[in-house]
């Protein structure tokens, strides 16, 4: 068996807002667009995840939200995880590898720069930027989270709203 871990950067957050505090700033129209747009993109790679955490941020609750919206239509796979909000490499590391073994596939949404940075500390080819709405998804050789490493990982897609897809539309 294998593990999959899908790290998905929150949709395109609304700046309009000058009162709000950037913990609680909205998804602008295109946030729930390209979110809505790439939950449909992972819809179509199987097997799904069976678990969601979250940032407790608007923008990243709401990424999250869709995703569960589309992907399954119910949300009680959603689990809000305090510490990824502006989570570094190494907190969203220690948040998989405390998760249970009985989920095979693991989506996490985040910010950047830590959902980039942790990817890039799993594949060669390194990213610049996730975009919003972009995801990667890793596959690892191993039967256990705490085992997550780069030595294990045997796949690995990048994707995002602006990359082109003929077979979507």
């Amino acid at each position: 068996m294998s593990k999959i871990l899908t790290i998905i950067r929150h949709g395109k957050s609304d700046w309009s807002y000058d009162d709000l505090a950037d913990f609680d700033r909205p998804l602008k129209a295109r946030g729930y667009t390209d979110a809505y747009k790439m939950a449909e993109r992972l819809k179509k790679e199987e097997p799904l995840p069976d678990l969601f955490y979250t940032s407790p941020a608007n923008r990243a609750l709401y990424t999250a939200i869709i995703f569960a919206r589309v992907l399954f239509n119910q949300f009680d796979n959603i689990d809000v995880n305090e510490e990824l909000y502006m989570a570094s490499y190494r907190s969203i590391l220690n948040i998989l590898r405390q998760s249970p073994d009985k989920s095979n596939h693991i989506a996490i949404f985040g910010h950047n720069p830590g959902v980039t940075d942790f990817a890039n500390k799993f594949i060669f080819n390194q990213i610049d930027n996730i975009p919003t709405a972009g995801y990667v998804k890793f596959e690892f050789d191993t039967n256990c989270w705490k085992d997550v490493n780069p030595e294990n990982l045997t796949n690995h897609s990048f994707e995002y709203p602006k990359k082109s897809d003929t077979n979507l539309y």
